[in-house]
């Protein structure tokens, strides 16, 4: 059974995969000072309610928090007698591997997302993943990943404003009913929308100016299906595009190992 871990700057996912389809997954804040221990008895509890009885063998983990990955070593070392597969490390291989300036690194959940993109849908590809910052990746025809877009993220942009001006409430991202506000709140949700609409927009037609041939769009992201309401914006939103490329870079690379 393999634990497919994605830690991200605010949450850590975890899921449990048969080789076949994910049999859960759960989600939990990011703090480098989590213990192995404490990662354990919340993973074991969530299994155990979920009738998961199943022993885990192998882990894969992506991760942008550096000072994370030590104690989910830990935890695999500990608990599950493996070495975890990290991405991005030299021990992981990639099917394609990313074709970008000499001497930079590319977050791990880019390139997941990069190799979970390519096996779905295909070459030549946009993917847009709303997390605690919203990038755009490009994957060329032959699924390696080619470069992007970093921007601020959603949550980002609301937090960031209610901070630098005393006056402004915090709120809730969500689909205003006009563009043109008639109180604080519904001002500053319309900003947030429909900037970031404009923002998604004028990015991916950039995008596309720059190459060649029709390029899909895939969203990812827990404030994807937000921005897809009623636009063309997006051909395909893939709810679990990261954990997918996971379980991809796994078995390529298990694959590998007994060719």
């Amino acid at each position: 059974m393999l634990l497919a871990i994605d830690c991200g700057n605010t949450n850590t996912v975890f899921a449990i995969w048969d080789g076949a389809h994910f049999l859960a997954d759960w989600r939990i804040a990011t703090d480098h000072r989590r213990t192995a221990d404490e990662y354990f008895v919340w993973l074991s509890s969530l299994m155990s309610l979920n009738k998961i009885d199943a022993m885990i063998t192998e882990v894969i983990i992506s991760s942008t928090v550096p000072r994370v990955v030590f104690n989910l070593r830990v935890l695999c070392n500990r608990y599950y007698d493996c070495r975890p597969l990290v991405v991005g490390k030299p021990e992981c291989r990639l099917p394609a591997p990313p074709r970008v300036d000499v001497g930079t690194t590319v977050g791990p959940d880019r390139l997941v997302n990069a190799v979970g993109s390519f096996d779905r849908y295909g070459g030549n590809l946009i993917v847009v993943d709303f997390g605690t910052a919203t990038t755009f990746d490009v994957v060329d025809t032959d699924g390696a990943y080619i470069g992007g877009v970093i921007a601020p993220g959603v949550n980002l942009s609301l937090e960031a404003l209610h901070m630098a001006a005393a006056a402004l409430p915090h709120v809730d991202v969500t689909k205003p009913q006009s563009a043109i506000g008639t109180n604080t709140v519904a001002c500053m949700q319309s900003g947030i929308f429909w900037g970031y609409i404009g923002l998604c927009e004028g990015i991916v037609r950039q995008i596309r100016t720059e190459r060649e041939g029709p390029m899909q769009v895939i969203a990812t992201g827990g404030l994807a299906p937000l921005f897809d309401q009623g636009f063309t914006l997006f051909d395909k939103v893939d709810s679990d595009l990261t954990m997918h490329g996971l379980t991809v870079i796994h078995r390529f690379n298990k694959d590998t190992e007994t060719a």
